[in-house]
């Protein structure tokens, strides 16, 4: 309750920053002599409403997209040994993590994997892959769950969410921007919207929209080296370094989409700022150097 209080003040300081810097610096009087008839304030409140209502909403249906996308079969009744030590594993280390019971789930690919996700820290759902079972050893699928639960102790699917309204806040705003310019400006639009608001807004939207993602991505990468250390307080370290060395063993895992990204990613350059994963030698590292 305290993240999204805090959450939520900051962003409302945020706009109202934003429309004291465009007031100061005279934007939305400047704005107004070219003829472009936007009120900026106005604008910043419909981002926010547009910006934040969308990944409130994925939110929401987190649980529910994960299990139809990824095939997740939820363990009511364990029907074997492996999912009843599963359950016991996720009941143990929920409660020394002080998190709800999550739901358990098994889903069939032969990658090793594993994601949690869900609206609160106790409404959440952990899943594993039956690769991840088939290829690691108990004390390794033991840790990966520490790890998942660790993301739903610190809350990291409601976090993450956040951010990214607030993303598509600013996104949404600065590309309405973009496009009242170009159509008042540059194509002499007098009247409504033109052909070319539309097509540069949405235009903008995709390059800031990318551009965003770099934020985003950072911060999930911050959040991978939380939950290791969490997994490591709840499983132990040499158990979460040596799950990260079983997915290095391993052949590198294949991209699941949207929050369900696989457990390990590698990559360099450029492309290691789209990255939802650090490099996992960088993540060892981090455990190794944290004695």
């Amino acid at each position: 309750m305290m993240r999204i209080f805090l959450f939520l003040a900051t962003n409302a300081a945020i706009l109202v920053v934003v429309s004291i810097i465009f007031n100061v610096l005279g934007l939305s009087g400047t704005l107004d002599a070219q003829g472009i008839d936007l009120n900026l304030n106005a604008l910043l409140v419909m981002s926010a409403i547009i910006g934040m209502t969308g990944s409130v909403i994925s939110l929401a249906m987190s649980k529910w997209s994960a299990k139809r996308a990824m095939g997740v079969h939820v363990i009511e009744r364990p029907q074997n040994q492996t999912e009843q030590w599963l359950i016991d594993i996720v009941a143990r280390q929920a409660r020394q993590a002080g998190i709800g019971m999550p739901e358990v789930g098994i889903f069939q690919t032969p990658e090793s994997n594993a994601f949690a996700t869900g609206m609160s820290k106790n409404s959440a759902l952990v899943a594993v892959s039956t690769g991840l079972l088939q290829n690691m050893n108990a004390d390794e699928v033991e840790a990966v769950v520490g790890h998942e639960i660790s993301h739903v102790a610190n809350g990291d699917m409601v976090t993450m969410a956040l951010m990214q309204g607030v993303v598509n806040t600013f996104v949404y705003f600065f590309a309405t921007i973009i496009g009242h310019l170009v159509d008042r400006v540059v194509f002499k639009t007098e009247r409504g919207y033109g052909p070319a608001y539309y097509i540069t807004q949405m235009a903008a939207q995709v390059v800031l929209g990318i551009l965003a993602s770099m934020l985003v991505m950072w911060f999930s990468r911050y959040r991978e080296f939380k939950a290791d250390a969490g997994g490591a307080n709840l499983a132990g370290r040499e158990k979460m370094i040596g799950a990260l060395r079983a997915l290095q063993r391993g052949h590198e895992a294949e991209d699941l989409p949207g929050q369900l990204a696989a457990f390990g990613i590698n990559g360099d350059g450029v492309s290691k700022l789209f990255m939802s994963h650090p490099p996992l030698e960088e993540r060892i590292a981090a455990l190794q150097n944290n004695r």
